[in-house]
């Protein structure tokens, strides 16, 4: 049965009953200092271990090698990253830990304010923008107690908050469910990839080639080159995935042929050779690139596209890649080099039987990813709508 959550939310929703409340009123600002080595604490969270827009710890450090004076949590508190207000991170502590100077630990006063409504309430844009708005410091924007302890906020009466709060802790569970998932498929399409292509160089990757097509820019100042183009053309920033179907800008055939650059036939595969080095994309329209990528036109008799690039896009071809790559700032690798990079490359119809269950787990991947976003939007919404 499909419910409309929307709709849910505002079942229970009666702001005439709703009261105002100083932020003080909600929490108390726990300001306990630890020695981190003397504390007994083996967790230590920082910001760096805050994810915007989550309530849920999933990294941490440890206490051993840490220096000054930091703040203790225990578990069920909330972590308030006061430093870089515009980043909005804010999570519940899983544990008793040792957490960043930088961070407020806040505890909500049950007697005014549903433990369980709260962590919600400060995820919203409501309270984000007051609390931006009072942060100092440009660099580094940072929260005061003081200043916000004086802000008031409208909130519903606890046995509104009890209800959307049952409501929106489900919906956090889809999502915590959902990552898990995201993480266990994740973790099979590693494993998969590695038992597939690891200690199996059986070819240099040439083998599979029968021509490369080195890039090149055409001159921005020559606007017959841009106007009403046809021909993507790209650098190696929009190569994100194993597909790739646009470009930057488009440019014009006499664009093509007064630069150095190429067109390469769809159904081959573009390489990162510098900027983004590494990245590899099946072209599945005919495509121009820049100076930073390479052209490999595919000899579709030896190999199947899409168990090239699974290949060159993992993890065992890039570790593989990274002892070649050259420069200081900029990375890059020779052309040569990377066409002498090893491959595996059994017979085809292996190859099709391997593509095809990498493909199934990629795909499924996608899939929970786009569902995780899903979920998370349609929170979002429903957070912002009830405040």
């Amino acid at each position: 049965m499909n419910i409309d959550l929307g709709k849910a939310i505002d079942s229970k929703l009666d702001r005439t009953k709703w009261k105002k409340w100083k932020f003080s009123d909600l929490v108390d600002n726990i300001v306990e200092k630890v020695k981190p080595q003397e504390s007994g604490l083996e967790h230590y969270i920082g910001l760096k271990h805050l994810d915007s827009g989550s309530l849920h710890v999933k990294r941490f450090g440890e206490t051993e090698s840490l220096i000054g004076d930091k703040l203790k949590i225990y578990k069920n508190d909330i972590i308030f990253a006061k430093r870089n207000a515009y980043l909005k991170r804010v999570s519940i502590a899983p544990f008793d830990a040792v957490v960043s100077a930088h961070s407020m630990v806040l505890r909500p006063k049950a007697e005014n304010v549903l433990p369980e409504f709260l962590p919600f309430f400060l995820l919203s844009e409501q309270f984000w923008q007051r609390a931006i708005e009072i942060s100092v410091g440009s660099l580094s924007p940072t929260i005061n107690w003081k200043a916000l302890a004086k802000q008031e906020f409208l909130l519903p009466p606890k046995d509104q908050q009890a209800k959307l709060a049952e409501l929106l802790w489900a919906m956090d569970e889809v999502i915590e469910k959902g990552t898990q998932l995201l993480d266990n498929i994740v973790l099979n399409l590693i494993v998969n990839e590695k038992q597939i292509f690891a200690s199996k160089t059986y070819c240099a990757l040439k083998t599979a080639i029968l021509n490369s097509l080195s890039g090149g820019t055409p001159n921005t100042k020559v606007q017959e080159f841009y106007s009403n183009g046809t021909i993507p053309w790209l650098t190696t920033k929009i190569i994100e995935d194993d597909y790739i179907e646009i470009g930057e800008k488009l440019i014009t055939n006499d664009a093509v042929l007064n630069s150095a650059a190429k067109v390469l036939p769809k159904g081959n595969i573009i390489a990162g050779t510098r900027v983004g080095v590494g990245k590899f994309a099946i072209n599945i329209c005919d495509i121009s690139f820049s100076q930073d990528v390479t052209g490999l036109i595919i000899d579709h008799s030896k190999v199947n596209i899409d168990f090239l690039v699974y290949q060159l896009n993992s993890a065992v071809f890039q570790s593989r890649l990274a002892p070649f790559l050259r420069g200081t700032t900029i990375k890059g690798i020779l052309k040569d080099d990377l066409l002498n990079m090893k491959i595996y490359l059994p017979s085809m119809e292996k190859q099709l039987e391997l593509k095809n269950l990498i493909k199934e787990l990629k795909n499924s991947r996608d899939l929970t990813k786009f569902k995780i976003s899903s979920s998370k939007a349609l929170q979002k919404s429903l957070i912002n709508q009830v405040f």
